[in-house]
């Protein structure tokens, strides 16, 4: 059997991250945890690069959340509970706070650590068979707080309140119908119709694709804790950039435009 791991590839403008331990229903280890801040920052330092995709191997899990294996060594014992969960906030905020934005994949199931990291990136399409839930209740888990704003924040307390107090699994449909996914698709239709959703966002203009996400993520936080400068000097950028110039000679020309990231 393969190591658990997290892998990379470069192409058409997209990263794919995809978690690869299939056998364990691609569930993370502490090692895969403490891997995605450098994944995504080699992502976010690649030019070519306008997307960052977050899925996992096969078709029956996108992640099943944490190694529950790995808890008597890596999650027994204060300084060892800091240290994981220090690993699991980094690569929660490197996902959260990239700078290009991030799409999730899923199909199969998505529970636990594995929702709330899907949880952490801007969009979540999914394939209608796929499977929610946040079962921490039936372990005895405690839940982290930043967790479950996250999950208010997208889909209200009410709903927030049923999944996590139940503990009750969660069909494709619902998740779509509460927000917790953007789109799904059918299963058999749902690899070609992701392939087109992500290409459509990564031919986009990188540098709007920048400043929609800073806008984006701004407009969750309190009033006075935005950081408005920011999104406006990014929004400056675009307008004066060679993206820009393309843009408006391509809708005269009605082609298809050509963005460079400049």
């Amino acid at each position: 059997m393969s190591e658990p791991r997290i892998d990379y590839q470069v192409g058409n403008g997209v990263a794919t991250l995809t978690i690869n331990q299939p056998a364990k229903m691609n569930a993370l280890t502490f090692e895969m945890w403490s891997a995605i801040p450098g994944l995504v920052a080699q992502a976010e330092g690649d030019h070519s690069v306008r997307l960052i995709v977050l899925t996992g191997a096969g078709d029956k899990a996108f992640c099943a959340g944490a190694d529950i294996s790995q808890f008597g060594t890596k999650r027994t014992g204060e300084a060892a509970v800091q240290a994981y969960e220090a690993a699991v906030l980094a690569g929660m905020e490197a996902l959260m706070h990239a700078q290009k934005p991030v799409l999730a994949r899923i199909r199969g199931i998505a529970f636990g650590g594995g929702l709330a990291l899907a949880l952490c990136c801007d969009l979540r399409i999914a394939s209608s068979d796929s499977r929610f839930r946040i079962p921490a209740a039936r372990l005895g888990l405690g839940y982290a707080f930043s967790n479950v704003e996250a999950l208010v924040h997208r889909i209200g307390l009410g709903p927030a309140s049923d999944m996590l107090l139940s503990a009750r699994i969660v069909d494709g449909a619902e998740a779509e119908r509460l927000g917790l996914v953007n789109k799904t698709w059918d299963a058999p239709s749902f690899d070609q119709a992701a392939d087109d959703y992500i290409a459509a966002i990564a031919t986009n203009a990188p540098l709007t694709l920048m400043a929609l996400k800073k806008s984006l993520a701004e407009t969750a936080k309190p009033h006075d804790e935005r950081d408005r400068a920011g999104a406006d000097a990014l929004v400056a950028r675009c307008f004066s950039s060679e993206d820009y110039k393309e843009g408006q000679a391509a809708f005269k020309e009605k082609r298809v435009p050509q963005f460079r990231g400049v």
